[in-house]
């Protein structure tokens, strides 16, 4: 079943991905971060509210927002920190580079988790696992070389450290769930909520510093609806995965690699919407991340 929730995870963070892209396009990258995770934040609101008042009725849903220990609000503001960073990384990159190449980069976070996976867990990969992450990493640099042929040098381009950058934090970020989820025992609303709401916290911070002071800067902010469902997208995604973390069974390197299979909806559907180039050559590299997937989940 934890595997059928990461597919799930998977289908929301793909349509997260296009929602997202669509979002930046020509806005600041901060207010329109902060408008998702707030807007994701205020989905989550009524379960809190509900799970102080009808505390009986929340837990028959399983939809009940527990209170919990300082200290384990503490562990949760250090994966909002983590998390924000990552984000407003992986945000400035996708505003300025392709959809088909932000994807496909973002798609070797699952060689990360699958080495903190061993190092930290020991969880312990076959050697048809081994080949399918190590095909994962050969499948992004062939990724990189159809960069260049859109201008991208992937060694001169600040906007492709940042996101690998992200991908690493993110990676980190998905160890440090497996912790909070099981070690922990945290719910996934439980973890969802308060980790939104420290997010915008820190997200409103930045903005007070870096774009509320600034009338040119507010002005120049499109509201796109797009900002909206990025939030509401991303919960979902987050409540499947963490659902799926909550299986006593369930591998966190086989999970991050599962997720990639959202690479069908950004490569494919957003090359289309977004109209970017090779499309057809970037066919052959997401190939190879699917074949790797694959080995992944099915020689376990």
């Amino acid at each position: 079943m934890w595997m059928y929730l990461g597919l799930l995870a998977a289908l929301f963070l793909g349509l997260h991905n296009l929602c997202k892209k669509h979002a930046v396009q020509g806005n600041e990258v901060f207010p329109v971060l902060f408008g998702t995770i707030f807007s994701g934040f205020l989905l989550l609101l009524p379960l809190y509210f509900g799970s102080l008042f009808y505390k009986d009725s929340m837990l028959s849903m399983q939809l009940y927002i527990a209170e919990i220990p300082w200290s384990t609000h503490g562990f949760i503001a250090i994966k909002s920190i983590i998390m924000a960073c990552s984000w407003i990384l992986a945000y400035q990159a996708l505003k300025h580079l392709p959809i088909t190449i932000v994807t496909p980069i973002r798609s070797a976070g699952p060689f990360f988790t699958f080495i903190g996976a061993i190092l930290i867990y020991q969880e312990r990969p076959n050697p048809f696992q081994w080949i399918g992450f190590f095909l994962i990493i050969f499948s992004v640099i062939l990724y990189s070389r159809i960069g260049k042929k859109e201008g991208i040098i992937f060694k001169k381009n600040k906007w492709i450290f940042a996101i690998i950058g992200a991908t690493f934090l993110g990676a980190s970020s998905g160890l440090y769930d497996k912790y909070l989820i099981q070690e922990l025992a945290l719910a996934p609303q439980t973890l969802q909520f308060w980790f939104c709401l420290y997010t915008v916290l820190i997200l409103f911070l930045i903005l007070s510093i870096t774009w509320f002071p600034f009338k040119a800067k507010r002005s120049a902010f499109k509201f796109r609806w797009t900002i909206i469902a990025v939030g509401i997208l991303l919960v979902a995604a987050d409540y499947f995965y963490f659902k799926a973390l909550q299986d006593p069974d369930a591998l966190i390197m086989l999970l991050s690699a599962i997720k990639r299979s959202q690479l069908i909806i950004a490569v494919i559907i957003g090359g289309l919407v977004f109209k970017e180039q090779n499309k057809r050559k970037k066919l052959v590299p997401l190939a190879g991340i699917m074949i790797g997937v694959f080995l992944i989940l099915y020689s376990s």
